[in-house]
């Protein structure tokens, strides 16, 4: 953990140090009228004694600068996970939309807010299957850095969240979640591709 955490650091001042390099000579960097996709893939895998349990996500977005600064998009959220016998799968659809500092340098930081549905199916070894249903809002920041006139590494992670879901059974009621707080687990990597 020590050392994600230093090479987080290390990238962070490297790329403050080289925040003023501005990339308009040689097409870096972000414009108005960009597309761009981007996405991450995650895959946990924990055994303790005889339990297993494997987790797999996978969420492709893409977004559209409509402005010097501002990007809007879309999310779409896949996800796995089977513990034993017991199986989840989740499905999400979220609205993107990105605030980026200094989106023509190399390196640019960004706050971002997202809303969106989501929907989880659980399988468990009897048979048995319960299927919820809800929303999620949510802020938080990240920061781009261009390794190519087209590719970029992405970071990001949410500062802020509430999430709502309900059981799609009778007289169901609501669990309500807030997440306030950074938690360095939920770091996201991705990678983006500017067009």
């Amino acid at each position: 953990m020590k050392k994600i955490l230093l090479s987080i650091v290390a990238i962070t001042v490297f790329g403050l140090a080289n925040a003023q390099e501005t990339l308009d000579g040689n097409g870096s960097g972000f414009s108005k009228g960009d597309f761009f996709v981007s996405g991450s893939v995650g895959f946990s895998n924990t055994k303790q004694g005889d339990a297993k349990a494997n987790n797999f996500n996978f969420s492709p977005m893409m977004g559209y600068f409509v402005s010097e600064n501002i990007a809007l998009g879309a999310e779409l959220s896949l996800g796995t996970s089977k513990q034993g016998d017991n199986k989840s799968n989740s499905l999400g659809v979220a609205a993107i939309g990105r605030y980026y500092f200094t989106p023509k340098n190399k390196f640019s930081i960004f706050g971002q807010g997202r809303i969106g549905y989501l929907s989880t199916k659980d399988e468990v070894a009897d048979g048995g299957e319960a299927k919820n249903n809800g929303f999620s809002i949510g802020v938080g920041a990240g920061m781009s850095y261009f390794v190519s006139n087209h590719f970029a590494i992405e970071a990001g992670l949410g500062i802020l969240g509430y999430q709502s879901t309900k059981d799609d059974v009778e007289g169901a009621e609501a669990n309500n979640t807030l997440q306030l707080g950074i938690d360095m687990t939920s770091i996201n990597i991705g990678v983006v591709y500017k067009f």
